[in-house]
């Protein structure tokens, strides 16, 4: 099994960087059009924290580039996967989201285009679109998922139903848009079993990409308030890295390993507070798991 990494460097021989932007988009799980308030495990910043919501995207991917520069301090030319990370973002007009996407993916220092958004928010059109700019460059789909489980689903408020997902998982691999699927481990009701499920469901698919997120608990959200009333069970780091050891045997061998945990900011981390240490946590990983 490959990781994003190894992926990116086999294919175009050098390493590629990716950046998260946020594109100044709502979501539908927000703003009333299927309910309000988000999933329960999603903060204020749409999971986009790190990107600068208030900045125009250009301005976004210069910061972001010069914060890689600072931590390399090198000189050589570098190329980026543009990560459109905050909230739906497929969630707008399909005039809109050309302006959008195709400022970005016209740039000589952008490879290709990384887009999360709901499997629920990918109409015709907008399918077409992804498909025109995929012709210009690689574009994948970022889905959330999460769970397998409509019982879990429900207790996430995630606002679709499976066979939403699946269909539109069917559009996007017959219009050959290359799609990474996200799931959510250890949150609160799931046994180790109903998390193997989901990710045999999703290894079954032969997705382009995968993403494993351990919930991670964090302030504002409603699976906050939900933990400071129930302290509910979150693994330690050992029992983290055995799950995925035998998580990571369902997944195939052609499915790119897009991330195996998570890295919220530090001042919104509730719990696990082991996920704030990133170093510790992919020394560990990487120890423990042969595919690092």
């Amino acid at each position: 099994m490959q990781t994003l990494n190894d992926y990116l460097k086999n294919k175009y021989g050098y390493k590629v960087y990716k950046i998260s932007l946020d594109a100044g988009m709502s979501c539908p799980n927000r703003d009333g059009k299927v309910s309000f308030g988000g999933c329960s495990f999603c903060n204020a910043g749409g999971s986009g924290d790190f990107c600068g919501r208030e900045k125009d995207l250009d301005l976004q991917i210069e910061d972001a580039k010069a914060l890689v520069e600072r931590k390399l301090k090198g000189t050589a030319e570098r190329k980026y996967i543009a990560y459109f990370q905050a909230f739906t973002n497929t969630y707008a007009s399909v005039e809109r989201l050309r302006e959008i996407f195709s400022k970005v993916i016209k740039r000589e220092d952008i490879l290709g285009l990384s887009i999360g958004t709901r499997p629920d928010c990918i109409p015709e059109d907008v399918l077409e679109l992804l498909c025109e700019l995929n012709s210009i460059k690689p574009v994948w789909v970022e889905l959330g998922l999460q769970t397998i489980h409509e019982k879990t689903a429900k207790d996430m408020n995630r606002g679709y139903a499976l066979p939403v997902f699946e269909d539109t998982y069917k559009r996007l691999k017959a219009a050959g848009i290359k799609t990474v699927v996200h799931l959510i481990l250890f949150y609160p009701g799931e046994s180790r079993e109903d998390m193997l499920a989901s990710v045999k469901y999703v290894g079954n698919l032969h997705p382009f990409g995968v993403k494993l997120h351990l919930l991670q608990v964090l302030k504002g959200t409603e699976i906050a308030r939900r933990y400071e009333e129930e302290k509910f069970y979150l693994p330690t780091l050992d029992e983290y890295a055995e799950f995925l050891k035998e998580a990571l045997k369902l997944i195939p061998e052609d499915t790119v390993l897009h991330r195996i945990t998570g890295d919220g900011p530090k001042s919104l981390l509730t719990a696990p507070l082991w996920c704030g240490d990133k170093k510790r946590v992919m020394n560990k990983l990487k120890k423990e798991l042969v595919i690092y």
